[in-house]
């Protein structure tokens, strides 16, 4: 009887060392998504990215940085119908980066980065390509959101993975 006793204790304190070290595991992982810090970056030509920019933040609890063309764009060079456009010109020259102003100085500070723009020839801004290649993005989490009116965000999200594929691509979402 003593014996069965015996073998009955230890089971249940193997038993119960087991659910501690479950809790603690647990804990730790509630701890890392503490830890993760988000950072949703958007370039905005017209007011709508920037919107969905905002959602995403709130969503998440994350911070925003704009991209901001050193030279705003206007209403002609949105002027996606003018062969002799701004954006036309830029879009179909795939090595132009449009200089933009400033840099995110803290970037460092984030583990997950959301990297959002308006779908532009079915892909993204090469204003976009600005931002990342002025920024170190090792070890971070990219995830890509955009806004159209006819595209999916598909096209782009495999365009920024095909050119950076050093980097480690998560999700992509559209926010129209």
């Amino acid at each position: 009887m003593k014996k069965i006793a015996f073998i009955m204790a230890a089971l249940l304190m193997v038993s119960l060392s087991g659910c501690a070290q479950e809790n603690q595991t647990q804990n730790q992982g509630k701890e890392n998504k503490e830890m993760n810090k988000t950072l949703i970056v958007y370039f905005s030509a017209t007011g709508t990215t920037k919107a969905a920019a905002q959602k995403l933040a709130q969503q998440y609890n994350a911070d925003l940085y704009e991209i901001t063309p050193e030279v705003p764009y206007t209403d002609a060079d949105l002027n996606w119908r003018d062969k002799n456009s701004r954006s036309t010109l830029e879009m179909k020259d795939k090595s132009s980066r449009p200089a933009i102003k400033g840099r995110c100085e803290n970037i460092a500070d984030y583990d997950t980065v959301w990297i959002g723009f308006p779908v532009w020839w079915y892909t993204a801004p090469t204003i976009v390509n600005t931002f990342i290649e002025a920024h170190d993005l090792s070890g971070k989490t990219l995830n890509v959101f955009a806004t159209s009116g006819g595209s999916t965000v598909d096209g782009s999200y495999n365009d920024l993975k095909k050119a950076y594929p050093q980097y480690k691509w998560g999700e992509k979402r559209l926010m129209n």
